[in-house]
């Protein structure tokens, strides 16, 4: 077979400020033609699943364009068309081809357009036409629409989060191409939705293990191609947002109503368990001290940068200053003038930053502190976290500095932390410290589960907070769960 590959992923947070160009994709991940296989072969992602597929079942892959942001404000809607017909250019230069794999996210938004995987897999359906098999992949946090399922032939999100299973779901696509043209599988999907936001929720855990633990039973039976839980992305003030189910069997489209429907019952029974508890900065500090191991990791979830948090937020900084900790790390926040600041100044000088608070004004205001530079980097490793394993990063220049004892370390790109590498790179080797804080809210979990001794989120204000309350919805449908009381369902 011959596969054209390619896709547009961008989870928007819609109360981010200002929009989001060309250059928020061209920042992170831009690529066209063979440069998409150069970049992602042996890396475990969506893409490295699509390469390793191909070449192991003989499979001729033809990669067109793929773009990506780290999450951010609303796609500004000329940037997000240049993209879509970019990526039609390349798939018409692509000619004729047996199938093809779309790596989409499903929580996209562009001015006037809600839902951007939708409309994208209905482009390349109707350049393709009804016969072309059409398979895509997309993140757990995905809003899901009726849309994508009736232009695409199969769907597969990842079920978990973190989001080590993304070169799996890469792998299913390929392998679901084959059989689609054959005729040996004819899918029938379904797609249940509930009246119910999640914030972010491990699946490493209860009650969302649980979930999809039901979801893999299902998938056990040889007529059952897939079961999937989306948790859905709150930050996204469009109006259906939250928790879906979708199931697929094979040319059964009752049993994949039944699936999700019965899924999506048990998630609405045990709602209350998803409630989140929340803990301010100075309770976590008491909870870490209490507790007799180390490293203990701190998350600032409401800066994630992973869910459009500006990640120059200075709330949790801020609070281990005043609570004089020691013994403890930061990393990182995202400066570029004060890393240019550090770098101009050299290792070993003390400097007078403004540090963080620059953005959103929600995430505080700058630390002005004197700052001793302890050393400067370039900002380039290896990501050596299950999620995304083998991806060459480059944060840009970095600098770690000391700020009454604490180290902290700056960036100039933008993103959350998901493993200990970038500590690794300036000097630190966390497992000898006390208190390590990160922004993330949940990605970090499958580089830092393995060596912390525990982990707690602090609770801060934020454009990611796990307080769904605090986010001013305008169009989200309503009643919905936990914002609303007495949400009934179905």
């Amino acid at each position: 077979m011959r596969i054209a590959m390619g896709g547009i992923s961008h989870e928007t947070n819609t109360f981010c400020s200002g929009k989001t160009g060309l250059d928020g994709f061209q920042e992170r991940e831009w690529a066209e033609g063979q440069e998409i296989i150069e970049k992602n072969r042996g890396v475990r992602s969506y893409q490295g699943g699509i390469i390793d597929a191909c070449d192991r079942l003989g499979f001729e892959l033809v990669p067109t364009f793929y773009a990506s942001a780290t999450p951010s404000a609303i796609i500004a809607r000329d940037a997000f068309d240049e993209m879509e017909n970019r990526l039609l250019t390349r798939l018409e230069e692509a000619g004729e081809v047996d199938g093809v794999v779309l790596t989409l996210h499903g929580a996209g938004v562009t001015e006037g357009i809600d839902d951007i995987e939708s409309h994208t897999i209905k482009r390349v359906r109707d350049h393709y036409g009804p016969e072309m098999p059409i398979v895509v992949t997309l993140d757990l946090h995905g809003n899901i629409f009726q849309d994508s399922l009736d232009n695409a032939d199969a769907l597969f999100g990842v079920n978990l989060y973190p989001h080590t299973d993304s070169y799996d779901r890469g792998v299913e696509a390929v392998e679901m191409l084959p059989k689609i043209a054959s005729g040996e599988v004819k899918p029938a999907m379904h797609l249940t939705h509930l009246p119910m936001m999640l914030p972010s929720t491990t699946t490493d855990l209860s009650p969302a293990k649980d979930i999809n633990e039901i979801c893999w039973e299902w998938e056990k039976q040889d007529d059952v191609i897939d079961c999937t839980f989306f948790h859905g992305f709150a930050p996204a003030d469009i109006p259906r947002v939250g928790v879906s189910v979708l199931a697929m069997t094979n040319n059964d489209p009752e049993k994949a109503k039944k699936i999700s429907e019965d899924v999506a019952s048990t998630i609405w029974d045990r709602r209350e368990e998803f409630r989140p508890e929340i803990n301010p900065p100075d309770t976590v500090f008491r909870m870490a001290m209490e507790d007799d191991g180390r490293p203990v990791v701190i998350n600032e979830k409401a800066d994630n940068p992973g869910g459009g948090g500006p990640g120059d937020g200075t709330h949790l900084l801020r609070a281990m200053i005043e609570a004089n900790l020691q013994d403890a790390c930061f990393g990182f926040i995202h400066d570029p003038e004060t890393v240019v600041q550090a770098h101009d100044a050299g290792v070993g000088v003390t400097i007078n930053v403004r540090l963080g608070g620059k953005k959103e004004p929600l995430h505080g205001e700058p630390i002005e502190s004197g700052a001793y530079v302890k050393s400067l980097t370039d900002g380039r490793f290896i990501q050596q976290s299950p999620m995304g394993r083998g991806r060459r990063v480059d944060l840009g220049r970095m600098a770690r500095l000391v700020i009454n004892g604490i180290d902290v370390i700056v960036s100039t790109i933008r993103t959350q932390t998901l493993d200990d590498e970038v500590f690794r790179l300036h000097g630190i080797d966390v497992t000898r410290y006390k208190f390590v804080a990160i922004k993330s809210s949940n990605h970090f979990r499958a580089g830092f589960a393995p060596i912390a001794h525990r982990i707690i989120r602090a609770d801060t204000p934020g454009l990611v907070s796990a307080d769904l309350s605090t986010f001013n919805y305008k169009r989200l449908e309503r009643p919905i769960w936990p914002l609303d009381d007495g949400v009934s369902w179905p």
